[in-house]
């Protein structure tokens, strides 16, 4: 309880998560009056981050750094939009599908926003729809990043519970085809209601020159999950392979790479990594004076009391993660409840790792979207201009659409385990 406390109140001062977990750490030693466990602190720490697999977050990450400079972005953009421009909301589908490929390269929520907010939210709002819409459809297709593969959340996951970081990849591939599908259906009914605007229409010819013209910048995404899904590498290689060729495409095909800028996007992506990486760090702690204050026993008592079976119990770790995940982070999120979660998952109730591990991120992604904090909305906000409540309130079709899709991942398994079988 004291423990706890201090880490709450740490948080109230606006201490960094990261440092409020190893803070209150010591207060749990501390408190425990057996000074013997300091010794244990830093080789907790240090456990933690002792993984071939996290090597992939850097990795990723310069990716998405190298694809923004290098105009891959656009190019995927300018794809898409010849195929599911003409549509009535053509621009709203084009803003979906290339947040789905782009996802494919970025795996990371707010980048992905902050990218396509940038790009798209002018385009669709010179063509007539409204600005607070069509950021709030960005913010929403940012959610993409974390769940298509390749995804930072998974990784981190992957390192928590244990689980092999290349499985977890591959669970997330499903979830994300079908939520942008929901998605879809969702622009679909909302353009037929408000009447959106068709965009240009392209022939035949003119498309396939464009997929011909954009062919190369789609290397990545093939290099990176293709080489995952049919076992060539794994994700570290993927990713290493990924960012050779984002360098070779944005210097080469786009031209719009400058070797002058690659120090500067290492820099960035060098210090994102390090602010991961020691939240990864804290999860070590955070997890170890969880076991030892017996905490998930406690807690598994108290919803073994509510939940019947494994159906029930995943609804309530929903209803329990989309609270959670409106107020911190998604990293956090999990640092702060798969140690206490997981194990009742898998021990009391049979549910398969994979099963937790992609409704857990699906549903912390989700309260990037959801008040108060609305993490994406403030990111597209601070780009286009719009208003963070309003936008929740005009895209709240496509918050029930994700709810949906949490249900139907409590439910059935295979959506989340098809492929990793």
């Amino acid at each position: 309880m004291l423990t706890g406390a201090a880490f709450l109140a740490f948080l109230l001062i606006g201490v960094p998560i990261g440092i409020a977990i190893c803070l209150a750490g010591v207060v749990f030693i501390q408190a425990s009056g057996n000074p013997v466990l300091y010794q244990s602190f830093p080789m907790q720490m240090f456990g933690s981050v002792d993984n071939y697999g996290l090597i992939a977050i850097p990795l990723f990450i310069l990716i998405g750094e190298i694809m923004n400079g290098g105009g891959i972005t656009r190019q995927i953009i300018t794809m898409t939009m010849a195929f599911v421009g003409s549509l009535r909301g053509g621009l709203a589908y084009v803003n979906m599908l290339a947040n789905m490929f782009v996802s494919s390269i970025l795996g990371s929520a707010t980048a992905q926003v902050a990218i396509m907010a940038q790009i798209m939210v002018p385009e669709m709002e010179s063509k007539g729809y409204d600005k607070t819409f069509a950021a709030g459809l960005t913010a929403y297709a940012g959610m993409l990043g974390p769940i298509i593969p390749p995804s930072i959340m998974f990784v981190m996951y992957s390192v928590l519970a244990q689980v092999p970081v290349s499985t977890m990849l591959v669970a997330g591939l499903i979830p994300g085809v079908v939520l942008t599908a929901m998605f879809c259906v969702v622009i679909a009914v909302m353009g037929y209601v408000y009447n959106y605007p068709r965009g240009d229409s392209f022939t035949m010819r003119e498309r396939v020159a464009t997929v011909m013209a954009c062919a190369p910048t789609l290397l990545i995404p093939i290099v990176i999950v293709g080489s995952i899904l049919t076992g060539l590498a794994n994700p570290t290689e993927s990713a290493a392979v990924g960012a050779l060729a984002s360098v070779l495409v944005g210097r080469f095909w786009t031209r719009e790479l400058s070797l002058a800028q690659l120090p500067r996007m290492l820099v960035r992506a060098g210090v994102y990594s390090g602010i991961v990486l020691f939240l990864v760090a804290a999860a070590g702690v955070l997890s170890w004076v969880l076991v030892f204050a017996k905490v998930p026993q406690e807690v598994a008592l108290w919803i073994q009391s509510i939940a019947t079976g494994p159906i029930s119990f995943m609804l309530l770790v929903n209803v329990i993660l989309l609270v959670i995940g409106t107020v911190i982070d998604g990293a956090p999120g999990l640092i702060m409840t798969v140690p206490i979660l997981l194990p009742i998952a898998t021990e009391v109730y049979g549910i398969d790792p994979v099963q937790f591990g992609v409704v857990a991120v699906v549903n912390l992604v989700l309260g990037f979207l959801s008040p108060p904090v609305g993490l994406c909305f403030f990111v597209a906000a601070a780009v286009t201009g719009a208003k963070p409540g309003k936008m929740f309130l005009v895209t709240l079709p496509f918050f029930f659409a994700a709810c949906l899709l949490l249900v139907l991942l409590s439910i059935f398994p295979g959506l989340s385990t098809a492929l990793v079988r």
